[in-house]
């Protein structure tokens, strides 16, 4: 591996960030002589990011570690246009109520991994809205409509692929791209920012934000992505038979997160302690040589670390408690999900699945139950059509339900 001149990209490089990468060499000169200050956008779709966007967000932290300083373009304009970026169907448009009150959630999530101020280098969350919100559509065509064309932009993938499969793409979401490559633009002018970051799937919107501040003001832009992140038995990073790993603790709680990670496949611990921690190279190198039952205790070094990062040492410590509780004590974690009910009811055990989030679908609990991966209180749940009554209860009101070997939670009758 050839040693670059920058801190921040030798870091890159080391830890396995650079998949792509507009002028690689100019970049690094550039990132050794001063601060540079880059971005990465995110949009409000929902209140909370996930795991796949942890890449990103862990970039930024990258970016601010080694001395530069750091953007978080939050997309209040683009998500009302839509990404289409990867997707089959044409998005649901939001409200600029539910845009607003998603952006101030997502807000707090980038406060435990980077610093905010008004420093140099401090970080800074901008809305893209700011801008976009007040565009005038023929003034914004004449200006910047004129640098793109639709040859051009017919060969990007967001658009390429969705046409070869004859899914529908509005003329709203095709003006995405140009409103991503315009907000690299403005932020240059507001912010000085001349570097774009994002997922190897960005790459083709990355380029035209880069090619766009040649044409329109003749500025030296760079664009890099990170490789898609994917799990060694080749599943999307961040999804689970439940759904999106969220990283708000109000939409799943820090146990449930630290137990995403100790569930990593063992050829993944390496990589993802290197992408999603900050233990030092050297510490990774020798957890990567464990193998066969040692190689857990790696996996609880990347729960702990990724946890911390995302809630905190305190929550961190509580999840890692509540795991060693319930793995290697048999008992009940008190930190676990849990279920209550009345004493007096008897909710359908695959209502209880359901609301835990143990399966994706009312099918998909059935073949959890049929398959023998359900145990309550330790013995196996073999009907569909089972119930849990205060008889199952212990002398605390509570009883343990598992699927399969790895995710645990209480029931309690109330």
């Amino acid at each position: 591996m050839t040693r670059l001149k920058s801190d921040f990209l030798n870091l890159l490089q080391e830890r396995g960030y650079i998949h792509q990468c507009t002028d690689l060499a100019a970049l690094d000169h550039k990132a050794a002589q001063g601060v540079i200050t880059g971005y990465i956008g995110f949009d409000a779709t929902a209140d909370s990011l996930h795991v796949g966007n942890l890449v990103g967000i862990m970039l930024l932290r990258r970016l601010q570690q080694t001395g530069h300083k750091p953007i978080v373009l939050m997309g209040g304009g683009t998500t009302k246009v839509g990404d289409p970026s990867g997707k089959d169907d044409v998005r649901q448009l939001l409200s600029d109520e539910v845009i607003n009150t998603n952006i101030a959630s997502i807000k707090t999530i980038f406060t435990n991994f980077l610093t905010f101020g008004t420093g140099h280098r401090d970080a800074h969350l901008v809305n893209n809205d700011d801008w976009l919100g007040t565009l005038g559509y023929i003034p914004f065509l004449r200006e910047v409509g004129k640098h793109f064309t639709i040859n051009r932009m017919l060969t990007f993938d967001s658009v390429k692929l969705r046409l070869e499969r004859e899914q529908p793409l509005t003329f709203l979401e095709f003006n995405y791209m140009i409103m991503q490559g315009y907000d690299f633009v403005e932020l240059h002018k507001r912010h000085g920012c001349t570097l774009q970051m994002g997922g190897s799937d960005q790459w083709g919107n990355i380029v035209n934000g880069v090619e766009l501040g040649r044409r329109m003001r003749e500025l030296e832009f760079f664009g890099l992505t990170t490789p898609l992140i994917t799990t060694s038995s080749g599943a999307k990073m961040g999804k689970t038979a439940a759904g999106a790993v969220w990283m708000k603790a109000e939409r799943l709680k820090p146990y449930d997160y630290w137990q995403f990670w100790r569930n990593a496949e063992d050829a993944d611990v390496g990589r993802f302690l290197k992408l999603f921690t900050d233990v030092p190279l050297a510490e990774i190198e020798k957890l990567e040589k464990l193998r066969d039952a040692e190689i857990n205790e790696a996996k609880k070094i990347l729960a702990f670390e990724a946890t911390k990062l995302a809630h905190g040492e305190t929550a961190a410590k509580s999840a890692a408690n509540t795991a060693r509780e319930t793995f290697e004590g048999g008992g009940k974690g008190e930190n676990l999900p849990t279920f209550e009910f009345p004493r007096s009811s008897a909710p359908a055990i695959i209502d209880v699945i359901m609301s835990l989030s143990f399966a994706a679908s009312r099918g998909e609990a059935k073949r959890l139950i049929e398959q023998g991966g359900l145990k309550l209180n330790d013995r196996p749940v073999t009907s569909l059509t089972a119930t849990i009554t205060a008889k199952d209860l212990d002398k605390d009101g509570t009883a343990r339900l598992s699927a399969g070997k790895k995710r645990h939670a209480v029931v309690k009758g109330v």
